[in-house]
């Protein structure tokens, strides 16, 4: 029974009451009783009459994106003659910490009503939604009924496929320039030879073969293609410095996030693109390639990283590329040092992979740290706040200055900034044909 037949009860009741000092109420309070113990048996029969009065339905991908906003569609269908009021809790996963939340509304006889909301996963792995139960009146409010809908489903989180078709568009579409990927001139030649053909309008002077001008009688140029096929690896660092969050994402998430995108631009650019996790040890090695499957055996691999929270071995990274990858690559490596210290251990084979290898270092900026050194102070205490934040920040950029004069490709970026950069300076090294 609902709060509204308790009130129409109380009013009965009250009525009886008063029936004592004034007896014509009773007449009254009778008509008022029967007419309340109809209604409320005409509305108990017509929320009870039929089995299933209505049909829940929850849409949403079974293969969610780390970080962005899901969508999720609840859509409830009258399956009756008559409108009914309802009241649905839905079962949201544990992680969004949602208690509060009841979809309400009046649903028409034959018709269906959609509730959208969006889920913003924050970490790689298992979710479950829970099973819906949906409670309904109909529009006498008299009686109400609770059904439960068993909904229950597990869905997987994997590293962001949409920002990975987001990126491949603003590097493949003439958008690119307006959304943060620039456009880089060529620089040098780091191309193969491919054919000789007639000129034509338009062709650089400098590629006129004076040889075979001179045989044809006619002006001839070299042909040349963009190399392609060059390995590309992206290293993870697992360790514990990768932990620390920002917006509610790791570092390691992120960089997780931006080596899948990463990996796609690099495919789609002809390269070779492969995965090097390590700790403590050494997680996953998939070696580069250009198959078809290459991506999707990428995805399943940074899906299933896991960190240990030990400390990072530099020796045994450096010892594992050494033993593996035998041709020159582009290694993108993406790790975090918070002092000078921690990159100076680190050096010696960061150098030694620099020098058969093009080694892009790629760590983070703290944003936060930032808004703290450049907020105003107007206590002591936030002096020194907005101090101590400046002199991390000042660690951060001679770190990134040290990795520059040993001759180390360097990227430091704010964590939301990470693909952008990431795939900026890829663009720029092969414009500059380093790989």
């Amino acid at each position: 029974m609902t709060k509204w037949f308790f009130a129409a009860f109380v009013a009965v009741i009250l009525l009886y009451v008063l029936a004592f000092s004034i007896p014509s109420l009773e007449f009254i309070a009778n008509v008022v009783l029967a007419s309340l113990v109809g209604l409320t048996c005409v509305d108990a029969l017509i929320v009870f009459s039929s089995k299933e009065p209505i049909a829940i339905e929850r849409k949403l991908n079974n293969r969610l994106n780390l970080g962005d906003e899901n969508h999720v569609v609840l859509t409830i269908k009258n399956a009756t003659a008559q409108p009914i009021n309802f009241s649905m809790i839905e079962g949201f996963p544990v992680e969004m910490q949602v208690r509060s939340t009841v979809f309400k509304g009046i649903v028409g006889s034959d018709s269906s009503k959609d509730f959208r909301y969006n889920f913003v996963p924050k970490r790689r792995g298992e979710f479950e939604f829970g099973d819906v139960f949906v409670i309904i009146r109909s529009m006498f409010f008299l009686a109400s009924r609770r059904i439960d809908y068993p909904l229950k489903e597990t869905v997987h989180v994997y590293p962001s496929v949409l920002q990975m078709k987001q990126y491949e568009l603003q590097v493949f579409q003439q958008q690119k320039t307006s959304a943060g990927i620039k456009k880089i001139r060529r620089l040098g030649n780091n191309s193969e030879f491919e054919q000789i053909k007639n000129y034509v309008q338009g062709d650089e002077l400098k590629t006129i073969n004076w040889k075979a001008t001179s045989r044809r009688n006619e002006l001839m140029v070299n042909q040349y293609q963009e190399e392609k096929s060059q390995n590309i690896y992206c290293i993870i660092d697992k360790s514990r410095n990768m932990q620390m969050e920002f917006d509610e994402l790791s570092m390691l998430d992120y960089s997780i996030n931006s080596s899948l995108v990463f990996s796609n631009i690099a495919l789609r650019k002809g390269d070779k693109a492969g995965l090097i996790t390590y700790s403590d040890k050494i997680g996953t090695m998939l070696a580069a390639e250009r198959s078809g499957g290459q991506m999707r055996r990428i995805q399943e691999a940074l899906y299933n990283q896991k960190t240990q929270y030990k400390e990072s071995n530099f020796e045994l990274l450096y010892n594992s590329i050494r033993r593996t990858v035998k041709s020159r690559s582009l290694l993108v490596l993406f790790t975090n040092f918070e002092t000078e210290f921690a990159m100076r251990r680190a050096m010696p084979y960061l150098r030694k992979l620099n020098q058969k290898h093009v080694l892009m270092v790629v760590f983070f900026q703290n944003s936060e740290l930032q808004e703290l050194a450049f907020q105003p102070s107007k206590t002591i205490h936030e002096v020194y706040q907005s101090a101590v934040a400046e002199r991390m920040i000042s660690i951060k950029t001679k770190v990134a200055r040290e990795l520059r004069q040993n001759g180390i490709q360097t990227v430091l970026t704010l964590p939301e900034e990470l693909s952008i950069n990431t795939i900026n300076k890829y663009l720029e090294l092969k414009a500059k044909g380093a790989i």
